[in-house]
């Protein structure tokens, strides 16, 4: 019981949360050859949502479609599977601890304020060829000079954000 409590009920310390996330960075390149990226796999499920509807999608943009492997699908590939594997994963880590919640939405400028800064984030992301997954936690590991640059900005960009949120729509 003792374990269970310290493993799934405790919330685990930073050190061993990024040492377990290290970890499974280093296993992830191991076993695909490709860094953690997260976007890329939004994007694919985006084409294959926008042809399972019969609106064909121009794949053939130079940079923005890498292409998949020979057995991979748009809708099952290596970045989606793990993005299914992370969102799973988060969603059995809540429920294990007693966290998973159904929440209210206060009102509608809370709706409209989420909805507004999730499409920004992905929209901004995928513009910019990434995320903070793919261009701090494996850039900077990688000795990639826009990793460094990315967190410095997205730090800077965060507290501006975050400054501006709680004055103006909080």
């Amino acid at each position: 019981m003792r374990v269970y409590q310290k493993v799934f009920k405790n919330p685990w310390s930073y050190m061993i949360g990024g040492g377990i996330l290290a970890l499974l960075n280093i296993l992830l390149l191991a076993a695909t050859g490709t860094p953690w990226r997260v976007t890329g796999g939004f994007f694919y499920w985006g084409i294959w949502l926008f042809e399972t509807f019969g609106v064909m999608v121009n794949t053939d943009i130079s940079g923005v479609y890498d292409g998949l492997g020979p057995s991979e699908t748009l809708l099952f590939n290596t970045v989606s599977i793990l993005n299914l594997s992370v969102i799973l994963g988060a969603m059995l880590s809540a429920l294990s601890s007693n966290e998973f919640k159904r929440r209210k939405i206060k009102n509608k400028k809370q709706l409209i304020v989420g909805i507004s800064g999730g499409f920004l984030m992905g929209y901004g992301a995928r513009i910019s060829f990434g995320c903070n997954v793919g261009s701090v936690f494996s850039g900077i590991p990688s000795f990639s000079l826009h990793g460094w640059i990315f967190w410095i900005f997205l730090t800077i960009g965060a507290y501006i954000g975050a400054k501006i949120l709680m004055k103006y729509l909080l």
